[in-house]
């Protein structure tokens, strides 16, 4: 009887762990003008894949570089249990959004041709890249400050609608990439895009190009936090804070990491006040990298260079000799506010910055502690050997999809674990440990739930635990650097506690978790 009890119970365990355990979101955009460069990136670093771009045409329908390869591409991905995504629209292909919105022959077009890529591409889902609801963007871009966020809510609320009646209910993603700020009413940003949430899967924060040469004062490209009076008032943190405080969930956001750098030309010599690097610049923009070359804009009606230089390129290139040192030719200065490296190189007065291996392991560790869902990369092909996407996916110790542990024994205290990927049937994680080998000491006992607020102090970094006994809501705790952190389940589900481990499922399990922790409570004082 006593065999046959446990072999219950650790089925039951190993069923779960595996029906349910969800690692972190890494998102790879992957451009369709630079397949080559793609050919040699290791893509099963990433969960999922948005293939960019589809552009939206006047009249509703899609256009798309992609087509003639995206049926093998698909196939590879697939084969290597990546999800693929077709992203719509991008920084060029915004102009015709606002206006598509405003016909219902255009809108419904518009879903139908979504609807279409899925199903004609085998796709997992769509991404859309709108930039942006409510607000000028590029300068070719129909806006409308006033209409474009309700008619974008009832758009997407139509495309869930189509995408539960031809595949099935939540079987298909719908994603965004979105700027650090929710998306513009007539008074600005709006102050709650819960309902927005409640149709998509995830949105992705394009924590990146927020300052450039268009500022008087060179300054860093993706602040992890902005130094007050200097530069554009955004950063990694406040992006976070403000799609949170209106009302999105974190465990739907995905954090933005840029593998590139943006250079501008400085006035001064920066090597003369090497703590600041907020100092004149030119609004000329230099030459980048080796793929930089001068581009017609013709929106602005103008040729320029975009000044940019892949991490790829600057490990290439020479710029820099190691991850996290230049050439001598370079002044390489790190910056403690935003937390990111720069670079300065006196003969050209070129400022140049970028994120480098521990910026990004910085943002990422952080994302995790704000409970999102995991990370967003533009784009895949800038990489170098992997060094970037391996920092990403640190995400506070939970390295991401291929790096998942094994399952432990109900004696191990958990260690590590993920938040539910929202969209995907069922959905939940288990914590586990990351040593498979039975604990020689026992486990603390669980706090008391007056303890269990976040910011008080834990005892085991690593350990999980539901903030009221399990079974009841989706808030939860974790011990990062010996404080807990306040985390959330994916909508719909509730947090449960298994033995020792905790996980994230649908209410329904409740009852059978409470029975496996009877049989487990049961063995062990018989």
């Amino acid at each position: 009887m006593f065999n046959f009890s446990l072999a219950v119970y650790l089925l039951l365990l190993l069923h779960i762990a595996g029906t349910f355990a969800k690692p972190p979101v890494v998102v790879g955009y992957y451009p369709t003008w630079k397949r080559q460069a793609i050919a040699a990136v290791d893509i099963s670093k990433y969960t999922h894949v948005n293939v960019a771009f589809a552009i939206p045409k006047e009249d509703g329908s899609l256009t798309f570089e992609g087509d003639w390869f995206m049926d093998s591409t698909v196939k590879e991905l697939h084969g290597k249990n990546v999800k693929v995504l077709v992203s719509v629209g991008g920084w060029t292909g915004s102009n015709h959004f606002s206006n598509i919105l405003k016909s219902d022959d255009k809108f419904n077009r518009l879903v139908g041709s979504m609807a279409y890529y899925v199903k004609n591409y085998n796709l997992d889902g769509i991404d859309i890249d709108w930039e942006y609801p409510g607000r000028i963007g590029n300068e070719c871009n129909a806006y409308d400050a006033t209409n474009d966020a309700p008619n974008f809510l009832r758009f997407l609320q139509a495309l869930r609608t189509r995408f539960n009646n031809d595949f099935g209910s939540r079987t298909k993603l719908i994603t965004l990439a979105v700027r650090v700020q929710p998306f513009d009413g007539p008074n600005g940003p709006l102050a709650d895009v819960s309902e927005f949430a409640k149709v998509v899967d995830y949105a992705n924060l394009m924590q990146y190009d927020l300052n450039g040469p268009w500022n008087p004062e060179t300054g860093p490209n993706a602040p992890f936090d902005y130094q007050q009076g200097k530069s554009a008032p955004f950063s990694f943190t406040t992006a976070i804070d403000s799609w949170t405080n209106a009302g999105w969930p974190a465990n739907q956001l995905n954090a933005g990491l840029g593998f590139y750098g943006r250079s501008t030309k400085a006035i001064v010599d920066m090597r003369q006040d090497p703590d600041n690097q907020y100092q004149p610049q030119l609004h000329e923009v230099p030459l980048g990298d080796s793929e930089d070359g001068p581009w017609y804009d013709a929106c602005a009606g103008s040729t320029s260079n975009s000044g940019t230089w892949q991490w790829r390129h600057l490990r290439d290139q020479g710029v820099l000799v190691s991850p996290t040192s230049s050439n001598p030719q370079w002044m390489r200065q790190w910056d403690n506010t935003t937390k990111t490296p720069w670079l300065f190189n006196p003969q050209s007065n070129i400022y140049l910055s970028y994120d480098d291996t521990d910026s990004i392991r910085i943002k990422s560790d952080y994302a995790a502690e704000r409970g999102l869902a995991g990370v967003m990369v533009w784009s895949i092909n800038m990489d170098h050997d992997g060094e970037l996407v391996k920092a990403a996916r640190s995400f506070g110790g939970n390295s991401g999809k291929n790096d998942q542990p094994p399952l432990a024994p109900a004696s191990s205290a958990p260690a590590s674990g993920s938040t539910p990927i929202q969209g995907d049937r069922p959905g939940g994680t288990i914590s586990t440990s990351a040593d498979p080998s039975p604990s020689s000491s026992e486990p603390s006992p669980p706090a008391s739930g007056s303890q269990l607020i976040p910011g008080n102090p834990c005892g085991m970094n690593g350990s999980y635990q539901c903030i009221d006994g399990g079974g009841r809501n989706s808030a939860y705790v974790v011990c990062h650097n010996e404080k807990w952190l306040a985390r959330s389940c994916a909508p719909g589900t509730v947090c449960l506690e298994l033995g020792r481990s905790i996980l994230c499922g649908w209410p329904v399990f409740a009852r059978i978790v409470a029975s496996a922790n009877k049989f487990a409570h049961g063995l062990s004082i018989a």
